[in-house]
């Protein structure tokens, strides 16, 4: 008996399902543990995410509960780095710069996000039977959507910059840290 070809449109989602899957687990991996400071990586966070929030920001001018959304999302995210930061352990060894993020907080927004994807995807896809679902379009013009992810940019904008003013504030070379907190 032959087996059945999948439909590319299968094929696709269960790529896209994996690919989505790989990263969170990249990302949970990262959260947990020990952290070497990288030199660019929280350049490119406190850059991308703000952009990002512009962006969406000023595509969403025309709504102004969408634009009030996504601001008070990345007000909350803001918060919620600061608070972020006082909970992260800072080391200045003579091999490296190194942090330690809360892993509780990290998680727990990445949870989020992915949550709210997982369920866009299943309305998608017609698991979630609703007479109301919005068109694939309307995905970052949700009000929810944006609230999340602005909380999640100003989340990680306020920690990267956190961890640019920590590896300004012990110096260039990680033997020259005074203090290992921020």
């Amino acid at each position: 008996m032959a087996i059945p070809a999948a439909h590319p449109s299968m094929l696709i989602s269960l790529g896209v399902i994996a690919l989505v899957a790989w990263r969170l687990y990249a990302r949970m991996r990262r959260l947990v543990g020990r952290q070497t400071l990288s030199r660019v990586r929280p350049w490119v966070t406190a850059v991308v995410f703000p952009v990002l929030v512009v962006a969406l920001l000023l595509g969403s001018l025309a709504h102004p509960v969408n634009a009030l959304t996504l601001l008070a999302g990345a007000g909350l995210g803001v918060a919620l780095g600061v608070y972020g930061l006082r909970l992260t352990t800072f080391e200045a060894t003579p091999q490296a710069l190194f942090y330690t993020p809360n892993a509780h907080l990290g998680i727990a927004l990445s949870l989020l996000m992915f949550g709210r994807v997982a369920y866009r995807m299943a309305q998608l896809y017609g698991v979630v039977a609703s007479a109301s679902a919005a068109a694939p379009t309307e995905f970052f013009r949700s009000p929810l959507t944006l609230a999340i992810f602005g909380t999640l940019a100003g989340y990680y904008a306020t920690y990267a910059i956190g961890l640019l003013r920590w590896r300004r504030r012990v110096g260039v070379t990680p033997a020259t840290a005074a203090s290992p907190q921020l």
